[in-house]
């Protein structure tokens, strides 16, 4: 594998680093802000808003620019984003980081994966893929729970310095590695990815993403404040705690794609959004228990993240039935549904916070990924009133280790 692969997957650690690291910050920066904690949930969700906008908008508007170019461009984005949150003298400021930030996340992996198969032979095009987005995986299981030391014990300003720097090693790597002449075909135009959402069923699927994702964020969000202000653990302990979640996410990815491959997507999706909620449920309760709570975010990280593969190899089967010409535009907003989910998970877990308080994002996040449940279910339904045709021989879609 060419080491410009390496540029890539650091990339994405940083930028998978700077999405999550702000869950286990969130007291931390409301105290020091002066804000209360749904509106410091709110940095989780305008992020993941930039995100969504992103990947879809910015993506067909950069089309024509070289891809080399608009990484780099990207990775000073993303520098830039993190600087201006480390030296945001307030908290508008550190709104407008996280958009930044949220905008360049979203373009990068909409053309990261463009990029690494163009380094490899076709026969090592799924290997490249994979590579580069371990870069998420890895970033929950080091980088976040190192992100939020640094943050516990240094200040939470330094924490986004840390990410910025590794920006700059990350565009230095991709400057000195990654080859100029880079061929792409041009990306979908917005009218293109209309098409997408206008049908039906693959609405469905994006709603699926969407809610079961909100509904874990709906909690998740505000994971940091319910272990120091419920469970009792200090802030020191915050950042092992989300080492324990990175190391149970990494497990709970491979657990459910092999559950995929097994079962198929609708089965495995059905059993982990059941085990998410159950999860949730048990937040409510294991909460006030600190090793009962500790095992429930172990438990929780095993699922949490465990549908990512049964979610893309659903709606690349879905459109390759409806929507054959536009499979890859399909699978980019299923990400935007994603940060969707996160970004109206983050929204509504501060109103609970704000108006029944923080251990009622357990339970009611537990009720909305029923609601994903139910729509697999339907969409399950749909298919055998519908059974999509498969050719003999067909190669399963390949999946990706991570959003």
């Amino acid at each position: 594998m060419p080491i410009a692969l390496l540029a890539l997957t650091i990339s994405a650690f940083a930028i998978g680093t700077t999405e999550f690291v702000i869950v286990g910050l969130l007291p931390t920066i409301a105290a020091d802000l002066g804000v209360n904690l749904p509106s410091a949930g709110l940095l989780v969700s305008l992020y993941a808003l930039g995100v969504a906008v992103g990947a879809p908008v910015l993506t067909a508007l950069s089309g024509k620019l070289p891809r080399k170019t608009l990484l780099l461009a990207l990775m000073v984005l993303f520098t830039l984003g993190n600087l201006l949150a480390w030296k945001a003298p307030g908290y508008n400021s550190l709104i407008v980081a996280r958009i930044l930030t949220g905008l360049a996340h979203g373009v990068f992996f909409s053309i990261g994966s463009t990029i690494a198969t163009s380094l490899v032979p076709k026969d090592k095009a799924a290997s490249a893929i994979a590579i580069m987005f371990t870069g998420l995986t890895v970033a929950l299981v080091t980088g976040v729970p190192l992100g939020t030391f640094i943050g516990q014990h240094f200040g939470w300003r330094e924490t986004f310095l840390a990410v910025s720097a590794l920006g700059v090693v990350a565009f230095v790597g991709s400057l000195a590695f990654v080859p100029a002449t880079i061929k792409h075909s041009a990306p979908a135009s917005l009218l293109q990815q209309l098409k997408v959402l206008a049908e039906p069923r693959l609405l469905l699927v994006y709603a699926m993403t969407a809610v079961g994702y909100g509904g874990s964020f709906t909690a998740f969000t505000y994971l940091a404040p319910i272990l120091q202000d419920i469970t009792g653990f200090s802030a020191n302990l915050v950042g092992l705690v989300m080492l324990v979640y990175g190391v149970s996410v990494a497990v709970g990815n491979i657990w459910g794609g092999k559950l995929a491959d097994s079962r198929g997507p609708i089965a495995a999706l059905k059993i982990i959004f059941l085990g998410l909620a159950a999860v949730l449920l048990l937040v409510t309760f294991a909460a006030p228990h600190p090793w009962l709570m500790l095992a429930t975010v172990l438990l929780w990280g095993a699922v949490a993240f465990g549908n990512v593969a049964g979610l893309q190899v659903y709606v690349v089967q879905q459109a390759e039935h409806f929507t054959p010409r536009a499979v890859d535009v399909a699978s980019g907003l299923n990400i935007a549904a994603f940060n969707l989910g996160i970004a109206g998970g983050a929204w509504g877990g501060g109103l609970i916070v704000e108006h029944l308080g923080l251990v009622h994002t357990g339970w009611i996040g537990a009720l909305v990924v029923l609601g994903a449940f139910g729509l697999t279910a339907l969409s399950g339904r749909l298919d055998r009133l519908n059974p999509i045709p498969v050719a003999a021989g067909a190669e399963r879609p390949r999946r990706v280790a991570s959003h």
